[in-house]
């Protein structure tokens, strides 16, 4: 069974930058789309961007596509989420999902994902 753990979040000052990593165990990402996912306080959870099984290919939501850069490193079992330019406004839980089965794209609705990862809280002061 494939298990999803987040790393890499923290406190950060508006401008300022952070990776956050998913590591995944119990099985390969090589088999798995991957998505990450954000749950910003009184809001729903939204689609940042996700790494098709195949090479990677990545799929960006609008809002995100500027500022954040999706990596998936298969031989890692590790797909990073690399964050700059932070606002006040991307406080929030940033998960990361996985679902087999899409091979050379990867979907952006958190429906199409079936294993998810508890996690990571990712704090930017103005």
């Amino acid at each position: 069974q494939l298990q999803l753990v987040e790393s890499g979040g923290g406190s950060v000052q508006a401008g300022g930058s952070l990776t956050l990593s998913c590591v995944a165990s119990g099985l390969s990402l090589g088999y798995y789309s991957v998505g990450w996912f954000r749950q910003v306080p009184g809001k729903e959870r939204e689609a940042v961007a996700c790494a098709a099984m195949i090479r990677g290919r990545a799929n960006y939501a609008d809002s995100f596509k500027a500022r954040f850069t999706i990596s998936k490193v298969d031989a890692d079992n590790t797909v990073y989420l690399q964050m700059s330019s932070l606002e006040p406004e991307d406080t929030g839980v940033y998960s990361c999902a996985a679902e087999g089965g899409m091979r050379f794209q990867c979907p952006l609705e958190e429906r199409d994902y079936s294993e998810w990862g508890q996690g990571t809280q990712v704090t930017v002061s103005s």
